[in-house]
């Protein structure tokens, strides 16, 4: 299993951030570096067969989740493993994690992962960032770190980005936080998500999902290709349809599959609930 890649100073730097967080300091400590900090791993057992576009079913399963500073993450793994359609899902995206929790809830899931944190979190102490799990092979990644400092606390926003192998088919997806809008403006938000999406564009195939923090976000990524299939979707969060999952070079799926939905018992894990949605490869 491949885990955590630092040297002895960035050790050094991220422990005595760490540290002053813990005492009070109530910034946030981004991480500026595009390469650093990553972490990534294999499944410690892996599956006798994965999923494969075999020609029988080129179906993908989706699923966004922000489990809310990866607070509870046995509560995830049951919810993830325990509540239909979510336990067929074959790229799962996380955000607001920490790298345990990543780890964690990949391996109960049996997938390879990527996570890179885009800050220290001054609430927790903690890092925070978006993971993307994936049931075939990551073969290449990076951070993307998104246009546009926060204003109150001057976090940055990143999206995590892999290219996951599927048998011979390269699915580019990106696992994304978009800023609050009490963060940045709408206009800020747009150029978050261009800034993926051209980053997005040399790929043929690509899933872009996440917490957007904006519903209407989804205009913007419909004006670059993509299709929005979580559009009519209802809330995610109290009052908000802010997860979303898009989707560019796939094909329609068969008119009798439903294409996207909601699961509702999430037993108190987050403030967002995980959704869904299907990516048909053609």
């Amino acid at each position: 299993m491949r885990y955590c890649r630092l040297n002895s100073t960035r050790v050094v730097l991220s422990i005595t951030l760490a540290a002053a967080l813990a005492v009070g300091c109530r910034a946030v400590v981004n991480y500026q570096d595009p390469t650093w900090p990553r972490y990534s791993g294999l499944p410690p057992v892996r599956a006798d067969a994965t999923p494969a576009a075999d020609g029988k079913s080129r179906t993908l399963r989706v699923v966004t989740y922000n489990v809310q500073w990866a607070k509870h993450i046995d509560r995830a793994i049951y919810v993830l493993k325990g509540r239909e359609p979510l336990t067929h899902a074959d790229i799962v995206v996380l955000q607001e994690m920490d790298p345990e929790g990543t780890r964690r809830i990949a391996d109960a899931l049996g997938m390879n992962w990527i996570y890179y944190p885009s800050a220290i979190h001054p609430k927790r102490g903690l890092d925070f960032g978006n993971a993307v799990l994936s049931r075939w092979p990551i073969v290449a990644d990076r951070k993307l770190i998104l246009p546009h400092v926060a204003g109150m606390r001057h976090a940055q926003r990143i999206a995590t980005a892999a290219t996951i192998m599927i048998d011979s088919t390269p699915v580019r997806v990106y696992s994304t936080h978009l800023g609050t809008p009490s963060d940045i403006r709408p206009s800020s938000r747009r150029d978050q998500a261009r800034a993926i999406a051209t980053d997005a564009s040399a790929y043929p195939l690509v899933i872009v999902a996440g917490d957007m923090n904006s519903h209407g976000i989804g205009k913007e990524f419909v004006a670059h290709g993509f299709a929005w299939p979580t559009e009519h979707n209802g809330f995610t969060t109290a009052i908000f349809r802010w997860d979303h999952v898009f989707l560019k070079g796939f094909a329609a799926p068969p008119v009798d599959l439903k294409v996207t939905g909601i699961v509702r018992d999430t037993l108190g894990t987050s403030d967002h609930d995980p959704v869904w949605a299907v990516a048909q490869l053609p």
